[in-house]
């Protein structure tokens, strides 16, 4: 464990008419305390999670891969400031780390095959192949084994988003072998039950009025898959 605590100045937010300070749950939350190595944020689209995510990556020291947003619509003074109003405790000194998002990922796997051209020893850390010979999904899957191998704490987007069922799987297991090694901590905005169903992750739901620590059985996406296989099982049975 890095971080164990994220404090939410809510009080302080210099706006409420803005994004990202006028997501409801980011201005009735206060505090998260993190007690596991993998944690996840799990919550419908708009909900905050991903906002909170980079924003505690930002107050981490971890550089984000991003696109520049030159559209007019983008104009929005305050878009970048929510870092500035929350503070994280570490455990034991800072460590560095890296922010994994399946949105820029294409982007930044080819500024890394640019640079194993270059410089081939760099692939090693980095699955020890060429992404673009690669699927997008074998590209994630090369680049999660080669990275999180190292000491460090690591934030993922939606890492689900380019990864069948069986390779959240895999990804699964590379969670469990590194949460054995105590060398590296998660955490993780996801929609996939599959990623949630780690055993022994912390789970943190955006989908109420403030964020809660929730078990995997109460989250909206383990009841919304419940209810689908529920329901199509029993259309199956009686056609």
């Amino acid at each position: 464990m890095y971080v164990t605590d994220v404090k939410l100045y809510n009080k302080n937010y210099p706006t409420d008419s803005y994004y990202p300070f006028n997501i409801p749950v980011l201005r009735a939350t206060s505090r998260l305390k993190f007690r596991t190595p993998i944690v996840f944020f799990v919550g419908e689209n708009g909900s905050g999670k991903s906002t909170l995510l980079e924003a505690i990556t930002k107050k981490c020291g971890v550089q984000s891969w991003d696109k520049p947003k030159r559209h007019i619509a983008h104009n929005n003074p305050y878009e970048g400031r929510l870092a500035d109003f929350i503070e994280v405790a570490w455990a034991n000194g800072y460590v560095p780390g890296s922010l994994f998002k399946a949105e820029t990922f294409y982007e930044l796997a080819d500024f890394l095959d640019d640079v194993a051209m270059c410089d081939p020893g760099r692939l090693q850390y980095h699955g020890g192949k060429i992404f673009n010979t690669l699927s997008h999904g074998e590209g994630m899957l090369s680049y999660f084994n080669g990275r999180y191998h190292l000491k460090g704490l690591y934030f993922l987007d939606e890492p689900e988003a380019a990864l069948s069922p069986t390779s959240q799987l895999k990804f699964l297991d590379l969670l469990q072998r590194l949460d054995a090694s105590g060398h590296a901590q998660f955490i993780v905005a996801t929609h996939s039950p599959i990623l949630l169903a780690y055993p022994n992750a912390q789970i943190f739901s955006f989908d109420g009025d403030r964020i809660e620590e929730v078990s995997y059985e109460e989250t909206t996406h383990y009841k919304v898959y419940k209810q689908f296989f529920a329901e199509h099982s029993i259309v199956k049975s009686t056609s």
